[in-house]
């Protein structure tokens, strides 16, 4: 666990595990439009064993990654990358259709930690073989305060003990966009904006995609963590009660430089329809 001016980066080392919950048909690429957002989602762990066991590879798990083209090219939360700076090589852990799931080994493009982001690649690329795998839109537009939004990731279901075969739990989280706000992610550095939505952030959310709840596939942040200052007033969480704990997002619009840098694709989300009054006939 991160401490970083105010926000915990949530980074369990835990594990993750088979997808073995009811997924789209994703045997020809495409962006998620109203799909289990799953087959988006990829957790990042690191190997421990040389050879499989009954329950598959023991691994420790640091968070989640989510593909944003059909290259194989997924983004992250830098910090679920930090203990790997010493030259471990991290893995994704992706489905397939009927077979143990597998670990693919991902190349670290790029980083930006004064910001908390990075783009990593998958090698080989899954989309060229047959796991089931998808990739998500990215939304470079500021959700509103106010917004809908829904926080997805994917965790373990045995924390202490994870394998490969073992079946992970699926957390979706519709929240409440609450304010903007800014914070050096990085002591003594330039600030970066955050928006705070209305869901408490657990261990091993970060780097997962916080997407526009219209669709369900826009990607509008990516999540850092959980938001320690008091905040204004409550927020509303998904049950309607309110809560005093909020987690943070880094707006998407710190990622597009990273993609562009490099010459990496991605799908834009669409713009909002107009309202149908303001349309003409």
């Amino acid at each position: 666990m991160r401490l970083v001016s105010g926000i915990v980066a949530i980074c369990l080392v835990a594990g993750a595990g088979l997808l073995t919950l009811a997924v789209a048909n994703t045997s020809t690429p495409r962006p998620l439009v109203n799909a289990d957002l799953s087959t988006a989602i990829s957790p990042v762990v690191y190997q421990l064993d040389e050879s499989s066991s009954d329950r598959g590879y023991h691994y420790i798990f640091y968070g989640n990654a989510f593909f944003v083209d059909r290259d194989g090219y997924l983004i992250t939360a830098a910090h679920v990358l930090s203990d790997f700076h010493d030259g471990g090589q991290p893995y994704l852990l992706l489905r397939l259709p009927e077979a143990p799931p597998r670990l693919v080994k991902a190349e670290v493009v790029s980083m930006d930690m004064l910001h908390d982001v990075a783009v990593l690649r998958a090698e080989p690329n899954p989309f060229e073989g047959k796991y089931q795998v998808s990739y998500l839109m990215l939304d470079a537009n500021k959700p509103s305060v106010g917004a809908t939004v829904l926080a997805a990731a994917l965790r373990p279901s045995h924390l202490k003990d994870p394998h490969t075969f073992d079946a992970p739990r699926q957390e979706y989280s519709s929240a409440e966009v609450v304010q903007y706000t800014s914070s050096a992610l990085l002591k003594g550095q330039t600030t970066t904006e955050l928006f705070l939505f209305s869901h408490e952030v657990i261990r091993g959310q970060s780097g997962a995609p916080v997407v526009a709840a219209e669709g369900e596939r826009n990607v509008v942040g990516v999540v850092e963590g959980r938001w320690l200052h008091p905040t204004p007033t409550a927020a509303a969480g998904s049950d309607g009660n309110r809560t005093s704990t909020v987690g943070a997002a880094i707006p998407i619009a710190y990622v597009i430089p990273l993609l562009q840098d490099k010459h990496i694709p991605w799908q834009s989300a669409p713009p909002p329809l107009e309202p149908k009054e303001n349309q003409r006939p």
